[in-house]
């Protein structure tokens, strides 16, 4: 029996979203990834589909891509919109970045090393299969961390959301440097790839941004958001990294006092741009969460688990979850982290992950590669940042120690401080 009942998808797709919203409460509750709830929810309905005999028609996979599509736009979006440039965050923006980098690339290299040498794969489509593995969840971690202090929960936040941005980046430039002839030509492709996106971004971005300012229509964002998704497609076609136009966008627009100085800031309407800000982070917000929820209930259903009980496939998914945290462990400590808790046990692997396992070419697609070492990974790193998190004890903030030794001058600081304010408010 087939689902075509109009009113029973409609049902069902409320129920799931309503279901999304729920898991989302619990997880703030219980430090449970919500992902981990939505899986298990895809299972359950995959399992009543076939107690039902129901099927869904042949779709699933393609709907599954459609909306990872969507969902890598909106998830840069939405980190981008989410990025402050201020001096005073340099230090802090750095670090995350550095530890985000190097963790990525050295991950990926210990990664693919042991499916090279376990699978037997080519070294490259080992490659290929490891980017996706090496790359942390922001999706996760930033609903996750908003009980931590500010300062952790802040570097957390940045480090994801670079590990997302550049995970993506370099598992497309992987892909579409595979036809290169050599690694100079690998690196002057990348060089000019790099270059050619880059420009088109600053152009785009500048234009949209004072095109849609001056737009009195009531209906816009999503006209916005059609524009976008329109460039990352022509992008695409053109063999562009199309993510650095969305991530230029987003960087821009939530930075224009960075990037409007001198004669281009006459040029903006501050006002509606700040509504336009405002907006977008809500749109963004919404149509990320929809797509999070659709994209893991529909990857739970597509999950085959009988994968979860082969030996080689538990012990493959063990090794690479152990190389994860030791090069985690040493990222932070040589990039300086005072304190390294609960941070090292926070990296799990989700959304990214999976699409862009979905995304791998059907030229380097391995059949021997069990899903099951994908589910493995997400679970077991869910599980150890849900551990690190509930026994995360008591926090406080790292400050240096004060030491007044003339009390005058600290009473004359006072009031001094004291007095500004009271000018400012009058």
């Amino acid at each position: 029996m087939v689902i075509d009942n109009s009113y029973l998808l409609v049902i069902s797709v409320c129920v799931i979203i309503i279901l999304s919203y729920v898991f989302n409460l619990l997880a703030k509750k219980t430090n449970v990834p919500s992902v981990l709830m939505l899986i298990a929810l895809g299972v359950g309905i995959k399992e009543a589909l076939k107690y039902f005999n129901i099927s869904m028609g042949n779709h699933v996979f393609d709907i599954l891509e459609i909306i990872g599509i969507v969902g890598l736009i909106m998830i840069v979006l939405e980190a981008a919109l989410d990025l402050e440039l201020k001096k005073e965050k340099a230090p802090l923006i750095l670090k995350s970045f550095l530890v985000a980098f190097f963790a990525l690339i050295i991950s990926s290299v210990s990664i693919a090393y042991i499916l090279y040498r376990v699978l037997t794969y080519d070294f490259f489509i080992s490659l290929v299969y490891a980017v996706p593995l090496a790359i942390m969840s922001s999706a996760i971690i930033i609903p996750s961390v908003g009980a931590l202090v500010d300062s952790k929960k802040e570097f957390l936040i940045y480090e994801s959301t670079f590990s997302d941005i550049l995970g993506i980046m370099v598992f497309y430039f992987l892909i579409g440097s595979a036809e290169a002839s050599g690694t100079g030509s690998i690196v002057v492709g990348i060089v000019v790839n790099i270059l050619a996106t880059v420009v088109l971004s600053v152009v785009a971005s500048y234009a949209i941004v004072l095109l849609f300012q001056r737009l009195e229509s009531q209906v816009k964002l999503f006209l916005l958001i059609a524009v976008l998704v329109l460039l990352y497609a022509v992008g695409k076609m053109f063999h562009l990294s199309s993510l650095v136009i969305i991530l230029v966008f987003g960087l821009l627009l939530n930075n224009y006092k960075v990037f409007f100085k001198g004669k281009l800031k006459s040029l903006l309407k501050e006002s509606a741009l700040k509504l336009v800000i405002h907006e977008l982070h809500i749109v963004t917000f919404e149509t990320a969460f929809i797509v999070r929820t659709f994209f893991f209930v529909i990857f739970g259903i597509t999950l085959n688990l009988n994968s979860l009980l082969d030996l080689q496939t538990a012990l493959i998914s063990l090794a690479i979850v152990a190389s994860l945290f030791i090069i985690r462990f040493l990222m932070l400590k040589i990039f300086g982290k005072k304190s390294i808790f609960p941070e090292l046990f926070v990296a799990p692997r989700g959304l990214i992950t999976i699409l862009l396992f979905f995304a791998i070419p059907i030229e380097f697609q391995q059949e021997s590669f069990s899903s099951g070492i994908l589910l493995f990974t997400i679970l077991l790193t869910s599980i150890i940042m849900t551990m690190g998190l509930i026994f995360k004890g008591e926090e406080s903030e790292y400050v240096e120690e004060l030491n007044f030794t003339d009390w005058d001058e600290l009473d004359k600081e006072i009031k001094a401080v004291s007095a500004k304010n009271m000018e400012e408010t009058t």
